[in-house]
Formats: C-alpha cells, sequence, structure tokens
C-alpha cells in the first residue's frame, strides 16, 4: 500500500492522469494546512526540495515561512502531508479551486491570495451591494492600499493590516496613510509612525520573523481623513481582474 509519507514523486504514468491539480500541504503535528498549490507534474513536492537547498545557502531569518515551517515538522521527526483536493483539471479550472481554497484556509503561508479573490472571492449580500454600488474614493493622499481579505474574519482590522508584507520598506515610509482594503472596499484608515521588519519585539502576535517582510505600527487616522475613504470603493486602477499583490500605492516615488 503506498503511504502519503513515503511519497516524494509521482511517476509518469501517473502524472499523465492527474493533469493540473491543486494541493494542500498539511502540518502533522496539528492538522493546520499551511499552503494551497496548484501545479502539475511533481510541483506538489518541490517545496520539500527547495525547503532542502535554501537551508544549505541562507541565513534562518531569510527563509520563507512555508519553507521554516517544513523544516520545523521535519526537525520534529515527522513529514508534511500531501493532499491533493482536486486532479485531472484543466489550467484556468485550477486557478479558481486554488483561490477558493485560500479564502477558506486564511492562516496559510501563501505570500500573496489567489487570482480573482478581490474580484469574486466569498462575500455576504451586503458586501456585494457595497462593491458594486459604493462610492468611490478619491486618494487626496499618499497612501498603501493593503488587500486583507484572507485574513479579516479571524483579526481587528488594524491587527490584519499591520503585518507581515513584502515591499519597498523605503517607498513604504513616504506614505501618509495605510488603506485596509476587503473585496474592493476601504475599511480601515491608518497613520503609520515607524515601519518595522516583521519580528516579535516589534509584533508579538507574529509566529515567525524574516528580514523579507515589514509591518507599521502606527494608529487610527482622525475623523475627518477616515470620512474621506471609509466604506468607499477603491478606484479601478487598483482593481485589476486578476491582480495577486496585496499591496499597491497610489505614488511613484
Amino acid at each position: 500500500m503506498i503511504n502519503n509519507f513515503t511519497v516524494s514523486e509521482f511517476p509518469p504514468e501517473v502524472i499523465k492522469e492527474l493533469n493540473y491539480y491543486v494541493y494542500r500541504l498539511i502540518d502533522p503535528r496539528n492538522g493546520e494546512t499551511f499552503y494551497i498549490g496548484k501545479g502539475n507534474g511533481n510541483r506538489i513536492f518541490q517545496h520539500l526540495k527547495c525547503s532542502q537547498n535554501i537551508l544549505k545557502n541562507e541565513d534562518e531569518t531569510d527563509l520563507e515561512l512555508k519553507f521554516k515551517r517544513i523544516r520545523d515538522i521535519e526537525k520534529s521527526g515527522l513529514n508534511v502531508i500531501h493532499i491533493i483536493h482536486r486532479h485531472g483539471l484543466e489550467n484556468n479550472t485550477a486557478i479558481h479551486v486554488e483561490a477558493a481554497l485560500l479564502d477558506a484556509y486564511p492562516g496559510t503561508t501563501n505570500i500573496v491570495g489567489g487570482h480573482y479573490s478581490n474580484e469574486t472571492g466569498p462575500m455576504n449580500a451586503y458586501e456585494i451591494l457595497m462593491r458594486y454600488k459604493a462610492e468611490t474614493a478619491e486618494l487626496q493622499h499618499d497612501v498603501i492600499l493593503i488587500n486583507i481579505n484572507r485574513t479579516i474574519s479571524n483579526r481587528e482590522t488594524y491587527d490584519c493590516v499591520r503585518f507581515a508584507w513584502k515591499l519597498d520598506v523605503n517607498r513604504a515610509k513616504k506614505a501618509e496613510y495605510v488603506l485596509a482594503v476587503e473585496k474592493g472596499i476601504i475599511i480601515g484608515v491608518f497613520k503609520p509612525e515607524n515601519w518595522h521588519l516583521a519580528r516579535k519585539q516589534y509584533f508579538p502576535e507574529f509566529e515567525d520573523h524574516t528580514n523579507k517582510r515589514y509591518g507599521f505600527i502606527g494608529e487610527e487616522a482622525n475623523e475627518d481623513i477616515k470620512s474621506l475613504y471609509i466604506r468607499k470603493r477603491i478606484p479601478e486602477e487598483f482593481r485589476k481582474k486578476g491582480a495577486a499583490n496585496p499591496v499597491k500605492y497610489n505614488y511613484d516615488r
């Protein structure tokens, strides 16, 4: 009997049957899904191989959160559980299945959300109404717009938006405000005071630390500023269909 814990590669005849597929990586220590992806061939197993290669060449603090999790699992004497959720798919279908799973598992280490999650992800009836009826915001300040779709259900808006993001920190420091965006609607406005690496000393709630992601410490904007943006829709140029990067700027410098 083939056991998931020992399989590290699919033979050609299996790959032929799989076509494109969507998969989850699960931590056997607690049953948590920590990564979701799509691919074909032996893509599902590449994360383990990449983590081994990176561990030989980079300092621990530079590792992606996904690779840190894999290493911790292996150090505990266990193996990552690989689950193929759907297979035999065309690429475009796999993209949508992956996005749906990312919406369903908001605690993953995926760097960005799924394709089209901003436009067609889970919404209640009120959110649908706001998404298509809300007034468009006129951005009167230098702002960073951060999409927090995948985490908003678990934490307060400020805690969702303040860490941990891959961004140009020097560019980020020039922003007057950070706008928290959910489903294309601005739901929070914050004035950043300091930007820091995503480390526990600055963000105690963050489970890991890294030299690749940043967060900010700040405060909620005053009511005059909030009234300009709250519950308004972000401008069309920031709602490009299929855009996956959760961090956007309305200024170039």
